[in-house]
């Protein structure tokens, strides 16, 4: 039985929302959807970033400038805060949201500790480096993996230095 649903949708308009109180927050994200094919193809799966404000939530299908043009239509306070993970694809979007001196941009812990358990090896290390970053310690975590070789630690390095705070 064919799906009509599909159809229904091409038809509608959606009206981006207006807000009227200042953005002083965002969070960005990303993901894939699913697209349904003909029986028997392989599914096709495509990219949607969404962005969160304490005014609310728009989202966009492979419209990354969409985002970027709408949030920056909107009343924006004088300092907001950015929040998102490591995917470049999320900083790229964060990066063109109000000029520099606006954004207060913050890793997302979930993620940050996500990658640091990559590292593998030493509990204790490990423990030890979590402690430093919840502390905001970022060198200290980052000296705990200095001598070591291991790709892991090596990249969690590089995520450090990438993602490290350069407006002080």
């Amino acid at each position: 039985m064919p799906c009509h649903n599909a159809r229904l949708v091409h038809r509608q308009e959606f009206q981006l929302p207006i807000i009227t109180e200042l953005i002083e927050e965002l969070c960005v994200d990303g993901g894939k959807v699913r697209l349904r094919t003909a029986q028997g193809l392989e599914c096709i799966y495509k990219d949607y970033k969404a962005m969160h404000t304490n005014s609310g939530l728009i989202a966009g299908y492979q419209d990354n400038i969409g985002l970027i043009n709408w949030v920056n239509s909107q009343p924006i306070a004088k300092i907001v805060t950015c929040l998102g993970d490591g995917h470049d694809g999320i900083w790229n979007i964060i990066a063109l949201v109000a000029p520099n001196r606006q954004r207060r941009e913050i890793l997302d812990w979930y993620h940050l500790i996500e990658n640091l358990n990559k590292v593998g090896g030493s509990q204790r290390r490990i423990n030890e480096a979590q402690a430093y970053l919840w502390m905001g310690q970022v060198e200290k975590a980052k000296q705990l993996f200095a001598n070591l070789t291991k790709k892991a630690a090596q990249n969690f390095c590089v995520y450090l230095n990438k993602h490290a705070c350069t407006h002080r």
